[in-house]
């Protein structure tokens, strides 16, 4: 889906642009993703495992935008990408056909300035108008500003997942999934 360009403004003040994510940004995105993934425990994919090709992302962001169900926020500052938000089906059945994925991350940099609020905000919006009912994230249990942060979006924890992964040092971090009702 392709949504309108939106302003929104930072705690510091600073102009922020929220868009779809194009093909001509798939570059920008491989590096966010590898680049986050070495900033935080909280992602899936240590650095590198991320194989995907600028082709491939480039695919993927074109498929985004011509799906109804999907969409894949990103925003700018002075036009460099600092984070992506997504919005996603949980499943191609018309069972599941009310529920979306919400996926969320910031340059560590970026965080705690109310941008991932205002995306998860617009995010949410998206969504209620693509028809979804019903949106669901998974969060590591450690995460407390995400989970709060959620939490204060409406958000609530239905489920623990034990020892949803494994960190190269042996340790194990449990996951919650959280839904909010649209």
């Amino acid at each position: 889906m392709k949504m309108n360009q939106k302003r929104i403004k930072d705690l510091s003040g600073r102009e922020v642009i929220l868009r779809s994510a194009e093909p001509a940004d798939a570059e920008a995105l491989v590096r966010y993703l590898k680049i986050t993934a070495s900033e935080t425990p909280y992602l899936i994919r240590e650095p590198e495992e991320i194989q995907m090709t600028v082709e491939n992302e480039r695919n993927f962001l074109q498929k985004n935008l011509d799906s109804p169900k999907a969409l894949m926020l990103i925003a700018t500052i002075d036009g460099e990408h600092i984070g992506n938000c997504s919005i996603a089906p949980v499943g191609n059945y018309q069972r599941y056909a009310h529920r979306c994925d919400l996926a969320i991350a910031l340059y560590r940099k970026y965080c705690g300035l109310g941008i991932g609020r205002q995306m998860m905000e617009e995010a949410l919006a998206q969504a209620t108008a693509m028809g979804y009912e019903q949106a669901e994230l998974e969060v590591i249990a450690e995460n407390e500003a995400a989970i709060h942060l959620y939490e204060r979006l409406g958000f609530h924890k239905y489920g623990t997942f034990p020892d949803n992964m494994k960190y190269r040092d042996g340790k194990y971090a449990d996951a919650y999934w959280m839904m909010k009702k649209l």
